[in-house]
């Protein structure tokens, strides 16, 4: 009886052994298969991105990442399902897929390209000062980002770059609506954005615009001091500039003004001096 438990105990532990190692045989070859397979993805959405099927490209992508998600490629497929959005303009997609990347590999060693592809997802959106300033600010922010956590990077160099741009068009925003103002003589709101451009983008080209708007408003208003200030600080920074000699123009035509009646009061003068001179000699 001894020997037939031994003998069936034997069988039993072969027959677990057997099972274990075909499932490990099996695991294998299924990884393999998945490997495989999300590797023929990945050059197929290559070969499409390369034939300028973006948006077919990005689908293939991201079929490679599902395929095998615990593979090294999976984080490739997800930033190059990304960029072939990005390629095809299909920003809003670009982005959200930007966003997921960034959420799930955040140590990945191309973060630093997925941050910069997410500024310029929405750097291509802005079109213009009149538009909505969610694109500007978002690109804004990403390129922060980038120049601040990777300034020895390519990706820095293009970011300060296109942060300067984005400083222009957010000048020209402030000019847009501070002409509004003035069309409807609004002054103080006018006046506001003029000085937001000179004290937040005192870089840009719209610097002069705004000191030049600034004397031409106060002067209007009666704050004449005040436009004098503004005109001293255009003409010690710009004196070249065309925007100095519109300013100087606001204070010549009154100095033309006073200087003519100056003129009429010295004449009205020598007039009664040469009456009086007159009737001293008739005496």
């Amino acid at each position: 009886m001894n020997y037939f438990v031994k003998f069936f105990l034997i069988i039993v532990f072969i027959f677990i052994t057997s099972c274990k190692n075909d499932d490990t045989k099996i695991s294998v070859i299924e990884e393999k298969d998945l490997d495989l397979l999300m590797i023929d993805a990945y050059k197929e959405g290559l070969k499409l991105l390369d034939e300028n099927y973006p948006l077919e490209a990005a689908k293939k992508f991201s079929e490679a990442e599902i395929l095998y998600p615990q593979s090294m490629w999976a984080p490739r497929s997800s930033l190059m399902s990304a960029y072939s959005y990005y390629y095809g303009s299909y920003y809003y997609d670009a982005i959200d897929e930007l966003n997921r990347f960034i959420k799930i590999y955040p140590k990945h060693e191309r973060f630093v390209f997925a941050r910069y592809l997410l500024a310029m997802s929405y750097y291509e959106q802005i079109t213009d000062e009149t538009k909505d300033l969610g694109s500007i600010m978002e690109a804004q922010q990403n390129f922060k980002y980038v120049l601040k956590n990777h300034p020895n990077t390519d990706y820095a160099l293009d970011s300060e770059y296109k942060l300067e741009l984005i400083n222009e068009i957010l000048a020209s925003k402030e000019i847009y609506l501070a002409n509004y103002y003035i069309e409807r003589e609004k002054w103080i709101p006018a006046i506001n954005r003029f000085k937001n451009v000179v004290e937040k983008y005192e870089t840009t080209i719209y610097v002069e615009e705004a000191l030049h708007r600034l004397v031409e408003i106060h002067y209007k208003i009666g704050l004449i001091e005040e436009s004098k200030k503004y005109a001293a600080l255009l003409g010690y920074n710009y004196q070249s500039s065309d925007w100095y000699r519109e300013s100087y123009k606001v204070f010549n035509k009154d100095y033309k003004k006073i200087s003519k009646r100056e003129k009429n009061k010295k004449n009205k003068i020598s007039t009664l001096e040469k009456i009086k001179s007159l009737l001293k000699n008739e005496k």
